[in-house]
């Protein structure tokens, strides 16, 4: 067995995981990043593309901004269209100048990769990990499999970064792990194409046949989105379906302008509010999805992990830079606050903007609940303090710092 020695073993090597070591590594901080699956799978992933400030400002101390500034594009604001009446939230000016930007979640991983490639930083692909060790101790160690042979890490922290599927969360023994979750009744069906955007800003869309999502990853490419029932499967939607109910959910004037065309990718994924407590188990930290998912209706799941990583290199700076081992209590409880604001904004973007049926909600009746998700509607888009509520939450809230 071959023994790998490092001060931090990062387990996943998407955004998230790729972040996290090209920011250690800028503070010399020594890290090995473990990927389950090749590198063109991680690429192959299809994911969102809405950043907040904090998670670009990440990107720029990693010193992997020059293709985001160039060809992210800057969101001022998006719409909520409600029955085809639409209304736009300023992010700008409701949250004195904060907006977000449009800058694919692939393509950021493929900056993260370019980069850590020219660093000559240690990443193992199609290694899966088989077991972590000693995670509640001073010496942890993580154990994978490459080609055959066996490797064995030795490190300082392992940091989770391996998702929901991961072996990273299993890793906390079930008396200390509590699990909350909600499984939502429906899916998204995704459709990405080549064609420009219907619109310079995201239009979400509640409409009686159900939500939509005009989105988008560039100014020459497109993401789309429909409600479906999850009994519906990808090779139902042809791209003419696809593209005839989307018209009929967006605005009349969005519905004249979309130029369609053919699809690059099409999926339908289940929407779920998933919340692990604590996030930490003596030097293993849970990261992004291994911990936590949200719908994608409040653009959140990215920008929640980016939040953990921005902790969690607080904390290894400190340790290492300050010999403050006292400040590694601090992660969870620091990154559980800003995960359960962010839970809730997308829980609440979710029920608000979808068709529930008379389905039953949250055990309350489908009629009476749609009809008090109508109310919200009508105050939060129709009153100053409702829609600064939602734009502040959309750009993020802060950061927070460790405490002394």
């Amino acid at each position: 067995m071959e023994v790998i020695n490092t001060q931090v073993a990062i387990i996943g090597s998407g955004p998230s995981g790729l972040l996290l070591g090209q920011l250690l590594a800028k503070q010399g901080i020594s890290n090995v990043i473990i990927e389950r699956s090749s590198a063109v799978h991680v690429l192959s992933r299809i994911r969102a593309g809405i950043l907040e400030q904090g998670f670009v400002d990440l990107i720029r101390e990693a010193g992997c901004n020059a293709r985001m500034d160039a060809e992210g594009h800057t969101h001022d604001g998006f719409q909520i269209s409600v029955n085809g009446k639409g209304t736009r939230i300023d992010l700008k000016a409701l949250t004195n100048g904060k907006v977000v930007t449009c800058y694919g979640q692939t393509e950021i991983t493929r900056d993260l990769m370019d980069a850590r490639q020219a660093a000559c930083l240690p990443t193992y692909y199609n290694a899966p990990v088989s077991e972590i060790t000693d995670a509640n101790s001073a010496a942890p160690s993580v154990y994978f499999e490459q080609d055959g042979r066996q490797y064995e890490v030795n490190c300082d922290f392992i940091a989770g970064c391996d998702g929901f599927h991961g072996i990273s969360r299993p890793t906390i023994p079930n008396h200390i792990r509590k699990e909350y979750e909600r499984v939502y009744p429906f899916g998204w069906l995704g459709l990405l194409s080549d064609t420009p955007p219907v619109d310079d800003e995201l239009i979400y869309c509640k409409h009686p046949r159900g939500f939509a999502l005009a989105s988008q990853r560039s100014a020459t490419r497109s993401r789309y989105y429909l409600q479906v029932p999850l009994t519906d499967k990808v090779e139902e939607w042809s791209d003419e379906r696809f593209w005839d109910e989307l018209k009929k959910r967006l605005p009349e004037d969005a519905s004249q302008r979309l130029q369609t065309g053919p699809s690059i990718e099409k999926s339908i994924a289940p929407l779920r509010s998933f919340v692990c407590e604590p996030m930490q188990y003596g030097r293993l930290f849970l990261v992004g999805d291994a911990a936590h998912i949200v719908p994608p209706t409040g653009a959140k799941g990215l920008n929640l992990a980016a939040s953990d990583v921005a902790t969690l290199y607080q904390v290894l700076t400190r340790v290492y830079k300050h010999d403050d081992m006292g400040c590694i209590e601090q992660y969870s409880e620091i990154c559980l606050r800003r995960v359960w604001h962010g839970e809730r904004f997308s829980w609440w973007m979710t029920n608000m903007l979808h068709d529930f049926g008379e389905l039953n909600v949250d055990n309350t009746d489908g009629a009476i609940f749609n009809k008090l998700m109508g109310s919200e509607l009508d105050y939060f888009l129709n009153t100053p303090a409702g829609k600064v509520t939602i734009a502040e939450q959309y750009v993020g809230l802060p950061y927070e710092s460790l405490k002394d």
